[in-house]
């Protein structure tokens, strides 16, 4: 399944390289109930067609009515809906949120689809950027972003939008936990693949939205599928799958790496990884195991709810002592 964001950025590039002009719209932020994360993409071309989201729906529908009607020629502009609308705007929304819009009127020239192309080549994990959008001229730059940080940064002259892949969860190996764990993760907002050769085990297992590749996931990890905003997590007790993809996966800039299994049996898988693999501390150290937080979790859900728990607080950046 190919992340939202990627599909607006590779339709616009198309829109721009065939002459026409498009409007790129950035949610910027969120209060109270809202359906969209900040950072999340829409785009509008000449024509009235559209790709993204901003929300359920009653935020596009007024801003492609708008478009239709000639607004939002300048370069750059910021729009709230919501509550306290802004007079540009003419819907509140549903859910009683308020929603902050970046608006920006990209011509179809070479530097627009030049820095369309930086940004697609950030979404497919080949580089993490910064944009900067200057709010007076609508100038745009991008920077190298060497740390993990909010995604949204704002000045009073000026935004800065963190650009990466979409965050990825890779399933090695199917199981209870796994599916538990793959709605969850859809449900965050996560590209989900599940990876596992074994055709007996995948015989009728249906999950929504998550791509099944039908391969060992050592192989798929090997052959560049994981990224630095990847997380990697075994949850199969089948040491031919999760050995594997742990010693795949610890050579990848993966955030989160992780095995299901008891301390005695992480213990004895580590043994093997150093044995077999030829693993040192370094490489050991950066996976999780017993995966997930401690929260006394029994059943598969109550697991999953552990695992992604954890995968989210090391995406936020917060130490097991703070919680």
């Amino acid at each position: 399944m190919q992340h939202l964001d990627l599909q607006v950025i590779r339709r616009a590039l198309e829109w721009s390289a065939a002459g026409q002009r498009i409007w790129l719209c950035t949610v910027l932020a969120t209060y109270g109930s809202a359906p969209r994360a900040p950072g999340s993409l829409l785009a509008v071309n000449t024509q009235g067609h559209w790709i993204g989201s901003l929300s359920g729906g009653c935020v596009e529908e007024d801003f492609l009515e708008r478009v239709a009607e000639g607004a939002f020629l300048e370069p750059v502009s910021v729009v709230r809906y919501g509550e306290g609308d802004d007079p540009r705007s003419r819907v509140s929304l549903p859910c009683g949120g308020v929603l902050d819009v970046l608006v920006e009127k990209l011509e179809a020239d070479c530097e627009v689809q030049a820095h369309l192309r930086e940004l697609e080549a950030a979404l497919l994990g080949r580089r993490r950027l910064i944009r900067e959008v200057d709010l007076l001229s609508g100038a745009r730059s991008l920077f190298d972003d060497r740390e993990r940080g909010v995604r949204i940064e704002r000045e009073i002259d000026r935004v800065r939008v963190r650009v990466g892949a979409a965050q990825r969860l890779l399933l090695a190996g199917y199981s209870s936990v796994a599916q538990a764990c793959a709605e969850f993760a859809v449900g965050l907002g996560f590209e989900v693949i599940l990876c596992d050769p074994r055709d007996e085990v995948l015989e009728g297992v249906v999950l929504e939205n998550v791509e099944i590749r039908r391969q060992l996931p050592s192989v798929f990890i090997a052959d560049g599928g994981c990224h630095s905003d990847t997380a990697v997590v075994a949850l199969t007790h089948d040491p031919r799958i999760d050995d594997l993809a742990m010693m795949e996966a610890v050579r990848t800039e993966a955030f989160y790496i992780g095995v299901m299994g008891s301390m005695q049996t992480s213990q004895k898988r580590f043994e093997r990884l150093r044995r077999i693999g030829g693993l040192g501390d370094v490489e050991l150290g950066r996976i999780h195991a017993p995966i997930g937080l401690n929260l006394g979790s029994k059943t598969p859900a109550e697991i999953a709810l552990a695992v992604l728990a954890d995968i989210l607080r090391i995406r936020s950046g917060i130490p097991r002592e703070r919680l």
